[in-house]
């Protein structure tokens, strides 16, 4: 892809023909897309493209990373310049506000950021449209309660789709018809959804966080992917919890969030993940 394209987009997206890439370099942007740092007469911008996406993919980031925006909490969040759909042979592109790489992680800043965006909640769990962990589609239409919206939105749809044997789809579907017992009720809270290491950056304005997979949930299921993955380190979950203590029995539950990405990962890459996965499922049906 050649600049002329990145640069084209944002003229249109700042109302300004004067607009001029200086220079393009590549830079890190996931495993599925491609990415790059724009020097303009502008200022730096983070670009990243695709045209074997799913067609919404940026447009569903963009609406998340609004969303976290709003949440006004220390977090820092790109903001948004563009983003669209593929349109007349362009890819899908999402283009954001560069943000400087720091050194300092300030792990405290994260984890009374993360408290303060929980802290955000809504009427309903769900999300203002479909987002996306990784490349898989997230189901976000309301759900009146959270047992229910967990296991009808995200665990059924990935269990769905991996199309496991007789003897697995009975461990899940008896996992399913507990989930009411073991998960407590709990508010809606806004989540970033995807929060493992490599979306939590350190920059020089503070721990920011990018590639989001939003929705309104229970905010124990933020600490899913963490726990397994990093992203969120001790210091940070000492902040968080002096900030807003999470539920007793937290850690306990933390592996039903886990199964969630488990499933996802088996989904998209396939190996050890569904063994574990099965490990979960079997493990809280027998001990709970």
């Amino acid at each position: 892809m050649s600049p002329g394209f990145l640069e084209a987009a944002l003229r249109r997206a700042l109302g300004d023909e004067g607009v001029g890439v200086r220079g393009a370099h590549a830079v890190g942007g996931g495993c599925i897309h491609q990415a790059t740092r724009l020097d303009t007469t502008a200022g730096p911008f983070f670009a990243k493209w695709n045209d074997a996406c799913a067609p919404d993919l940026f447009v569903a980031e963009a609406a998340g990373l609004e969303a976290l925006r709003g949440a006004g909490s220390e977090l820092v969040v790109p903001r948004v310049i563009a983003a669209s759909e593929p349109v007349g042979g362009e890819p899908a592109f999402l283009i954001l506000e560069y943000l400087e790489p720091g050194r300092d992680p300030d792990d405290e800043r994260l984890g009374r950021g993360l408290a303060a965006l929980h802290r955000v909640t809504a009427t309903s769990f769900g999300f203002e449209r479909a987002t996306y962990c990784g490349a898989t589609r997230q189901d976000n239409r309301a759900g009146a309660t959270w047992p229910e919206f967990y296991r009808e939105r995200r665990l059924r749809v990935l269990v769905d789709a991996l199309r496991p044997g007789a003897g697995d789809r009975d461990l899940y579907e008896r996992l399913f018809e507990r989930l009411p017992d073991l998960l407590p009720p709990s508010p809606p809270a806004l989540i970033h959804g995807d929060l493992w290491s490599g979306n939590v950056l350190a920059t020089t304005r503070g721990p920011a966080v990018v590639d989001p997979a939003c929705a309104f949930a229970d905010r124990e299921m933020e600490f899913g992917i963490t726990t397994l993955f990093g992203g969120v380190g001790s210091r940070a979950m000492a902040a968080y919890e002096e900030a807003w203590p999470l539920p007793g029995g937290w850690r306990e539950r933390n592996p039903l969030y886990q199964l969630y990405h488990l499933l996802n990962h088996a989904l998209l890459f396939g190996g050890h993940y569904a063994s574990e996965a099965r490990r979960i499922a079997a493990y809280f049906i027998r001990t709970r």
